[in-house]
């Protein structure tokens, strides 16, 4: 465990104000003029990843249903060499409006090559996968989404249904974490008791926090009631079109906003990162997404993961921080915070000589043996 060392403090107005342009936004963006929305994909059967294909693992496209009856769409990776034992399996998806093809497969490959099997997932509604309309999000749906993937993993004849771990990137890290609390298998006080035997967290946003509240906490009841007010008004827009308007194209830059709000357009914008699938790539959320993680605090239970291990990963110089420390001061033993240094936010999001690799291996290792 690290001491703690706060974040940037930058300032509550621009803060509000940066929010807006990265579809983080806790204020006034139902009168946000609308963009189009990426459609719904087939699979693509090219290889169409941000990073490149790895010789050491096979690469296979595949779908299963979650409990609402989306199709969600994934890349399965599985070592070369190995053998013919059931796989130990890591679930991947993240970070919060990425697609499969950027982070989450290339944690999932890395994870392959270290002896794994690692399913990289698109969530409903975004990418490849399933689900109307287009580019929303929803802290339940998106939670489900994770034990979808549980759910299809434990039934592959190549996976160890009783080695399953998940990892969560950004904002999909607190999704990993809400849904490991409640994928339980049976009553008991083991960790040998339930589905997911263990969890990493990297580079953590917990979406319904910064939904509700802004960054660091910052907005107050008073402009949490507007936007809500807003964002209702919005609904009957969207009722009277019969379809939700978007919020204007993210990481796009202006110029004179936030080192962080740069950093994400260094990813998602640039051929680092940039995939036109992505919603963080020039597309973006409906206006009305943050409806729905305002009034639902997903880590409320985090306690609950407990007795299976909990690895948080985050960089030192990262804006969003205090969400893995917060996070960690409020989850149950067995519990690890890993504060990676001279790292940002979006470093732990590509960055092979930042990105732990070798400790979430042993990690997993250890706890899904």
């Amino acid at each position: 465990m690290s001491e703690h060392v706060d974040t940037d403090d930058v300032c509550n107005t621009s803060r509000r104000n940066l929010m807006k342009g990265t579809g983080l936004a806790v204020a006034a963006i139902s009168m946000i003029p609308a963009v189009t929305a990426t459609g719904a994909f087939a699979q693509s059967p090219a290889w169409d990843k941000v990073f490149p294909k790895s010789e050491n693992v096979d690469h296979q496209k595949v779908s299963f249903k979650n409990r609402y009856g989306i199709t969600i769409a994934g890349d399965l990776y599985l070592p070369k060499n190995r053998g013919s034992q059931p796989l130990a399996a890591l679930a991947v998806a993240g970070p919060f409006g990425a697609v499969k093809e950027q982070s989450s497969g290339l944690y999932a490959q890395t994870m392959a090559e270290r002896g794994f099997a690692a399913l990289a997932f698109d969530p409903s509604f975004t990418g490849e996968s399933g689900g109307e309309p287009r580019n929303v999000a929803s802290p339940d749906i998106n939670t489900e989404d994770f034990s979808a993937a549980v759910d299809y993993l434990g039934l592959q004849p190549t996976i160890d249904r009783e080695r399953i771990g998940v990892i969560g990137i950004c904002g999909w890290g607190g999704m990993a974490l809400n849904a490991v609390a409640a994928d339980k298998r049976v009553k008991g006080a083991v960790a040998a008791d339930k589905r997911v035997k263990a969890v990493v967290a990297s580079t953590m946003y917990d979406m319904t926090r910064l939904m509700s509240k802004g960054y660091n906490d910052s907005v107050t009841q008073e402009q949490r009631t507007q936007t809500l007010e807003q964002l209702s008004r919005q609904r009957w827009a969207d009722a009277e079109k019969n379809g939700p308007a978007y919020q204007p194209p993210y990481n796009v830059l202006k110029g004179g906003e936030a080192q962080f709000l740069v950093d994400y357009h260094d990813y998602y914008m640039t051929p680092r990162g940039y995939h036109p699938r992505a919603v963080n790539s020039g597309n973006a959320w409906t206006q009305t997404t943050p409806l729905s993680f305002m009034n639902m605090p997903i880590l409320t239970y985090i306690a609950e993961i407990s007795p299976r291990p909990l690895l948080l990963i985050h960089g030192e110089n990262a804006h969003s921080r205090y969400f893995s420390e917060t996070a960690f001061a409020a989850a149950a033993e067995p519990k690890e915070l890993m504060i990676i240094p001279n790292a940002n936010h979006t470093d732990l999001y590509d960055r092979m000589d930042k990105i732990p690799f070798d400790r979430i291996a042993k990690f997993f290792g250890q706890h899904l043996a």
